[in-house]
């Protein structure tokens, strides 16, 4: 059901180029996912995501299992069909909300005791109701529940935290009762090379179908991700697909491609869409400014996105400063489109042996920004 194949490997870093099978598809790496977190990727519909050629979302465990619920998803036949999606998912575990929602939280050995952020109602995640929440969207792609330390963290307790993880991770394992569902595990360890070591060598020794590189952008500085990202990368095995989570600017993803790293997702291009920084070939742009008020050029003259062919930046702007939803919309068409347009000439020049070639000229443009 689940696959991975490694179809070209760059010859002058870490680079690589494959083909992830499952259920729903095939995805071909490296590859961006638009972040759907409730089951919608924000203001965009399917035929959007199809359009601008997105061949996986990602869903959150946690915000899913909130509303409208695991059994209400699953009684549609899983999250590929409740939101007419029909390609392959990837679920988050609940375990970035261990940090993202720090002051709502208690961890125990057991799992983490919640309060909804929505109504403050008590929430309890495991390993196993991770696992049976997941199991029920149906994601093509599980995550391992995991714990998800901020920067920064003392290496005391990192090191408790990863062996809890490990223990959570067994525990994953353990809990799933589907064959036709991929599992992943994640690596934690912070900034700490001997227990990124440690948790890569007890998750890699359970044998799971893919691996994340976790606990990290969560405050560290830049240069601390790309060395941990590196690293992390080269504890892994090549057979298998890895995941770098919740990262990041176009930058970012150029780096860590160049470090091995197969899987990204962020909420920053449609994030950004809302707030009006688009991406573009030749840097970012604030629609915002008043200096695009009577310009009829495209945002993007190397871009083929159904904003760019139909809509002037003098319209766009138009649109954000009146706080038109259309805005929001076309917007996020935009930056998806830069996003997964980017990651897929990565992937050909990696397959060409162009790749650093590609990445030095696509980051000279961002760096003069």
């Amino acid at each position: 059901m689940f696959s991975f194949k490694l179809d070209k490997e760059d010859k002058n870093s870490s680079a690589r180029a494959g083909t992830i099978t499952t259920p729903h598809g095939e995805v071909h790496t490296p590859m961006f996912m638009p972040v759907g977190t409730v089951g919608s990727v924000k203001g965009i519909a399917p035929d959007d995501l199809n359009a601008i050629g997105a061949e996986i979302i990602l869903g959150n465990t946690y915000h899913l299992h909130l509303r409208p619920g695991e059994d209400t998803v699953a009684s549609f036949g899983g999250l590929a069909k409740f939101n007419s999606w029909n390609k392959p998912t990837l679920t988050d575990s609940g375990g970035f909300q261990v940090f993202s929602l720090a002051k709502l939280n208690s961890i125990k050995e057991e799992g983490v005791s919640f309060r909804s952020h929505l109504d403050g109602s008590k929430l309890f995640l495991s390993p196993e109701t991770s696992i049976g929440i997941q199991e029920k969207i149906g994601a093509d792609i599980m995550m391992a529940f995991d714990e998800c330390p901020p920067y920064p963290s003392e290496h005391s307790y990192m090191k408790s935290s990863v062996e809890r993880t490990t223990r959570w991770a067994k525990r994953c394992l353990d809990a799933k009762t589907r064959d036709d569902q991929a599992l992943f595990g994640i690596v934690q360890g912070g900034i700490y090379d001997d227990l990124r070591t440690q948790s890569a060598s007890d998750l890699l020794s359970m044998d799971f179908n893919g691996y994340a590189v976790g606990g990290v952008a969560v405050g560290e500085p830049v240069e601390e991700i790309y060395r941990q990202t590196e690293f992390t990368a080269g504890l892994l095995p090549k057979d298998k697909p890895r995941y770098l989570m919740g990262v990041g600017t176009p930058e970012n993803i150029i780096n860590c491609i160049s470090h091995g790293i197969d899987m990204f997702d962020c909420v920053m291009p449609t994030r950004n869409a809302r707030n009006g920084m688009l991406f573009t070939s030749s840097g970012r742009v604030n629609i915002k400014r008043l200096e695009f008020k009577l310009s009829d050029d495209k945002i993007d003259d190397e871009c083929d996105c159904y904003t760019c062919r139909t809509f002037s930046r003098g319209y766009l702007r138009h649109l954000f400063t009146a706080k038109e939803i259309l805005a929001y919309r076309l917007n996020s068409i935009h930056n998806l489109h830069y996003y997964i347009s980017l990651v897929k000439k990565l992937r050909y020049a990696i397959l060409s042996g162009d790749f650093i070639n590609l990445k030095r000229e696509i980051l000279s443009k961002y760096n003069n920004k």
